[in-house]
């Protein structure tokens, strides 16, 4: 089931990214199980590879406040069909979350459902 709450906070979010190279804004939201959500935005760099996406940005403000589990996600993006999270951010979020319901939405009004287990089969992972 899309989580509507989710995916306006996400797209909140993305209005505050910077992306002056591709042009493309995406805002993440994560929900913990204690009900506090946690929002992100990508932040890209003249270095490419020094650019964040919005998930690792939602995830890394949790750790920060001490929460490293969560129970549903949502990713919006400023493009015509939803972006499902990289493959970064996928295995990313697994470390976190193996089994996350993600609701994508964006700009051109289409909104899906994923399943992060489904994105990422057989995640890499130290089992402890």
């Amino acid at each position: 089931m899309i989580d509507r709450e989710l995916l306006d906070l996400a797209a909140r979010a993305a209005a505050r990214a910077h992306s002056p190279y591709s042009g493309v804004r995406v805002g993440a939201a994560l929900r913990a199980p204690d009900g506090r959500v946690f929002t992100g935005c990508n932040v890209e760099n003249a270095s490419y590879g020094l650019t964040i996406c919005a998930e690792r940005v939602a995830v890394t403000k949790a750790i920060s406040e001490g929460v490293a589990r969560f129970v549903a996600a949502a990713v919006w993006s400023s493009t015509p069909r939803p972006f499902t999270p990289c493959g970064a951010c996928r295995q990313f979020l697994s470390e976190f979350a193996r089994e996350l319901p993600i609701s994508l939405g964006c700009s051109g009004g289409a909104e899906e459902e994923a399943e992060l287990s489904a994105l990422l089969p057989r995640a890499f992972h130290f089992d402890r």
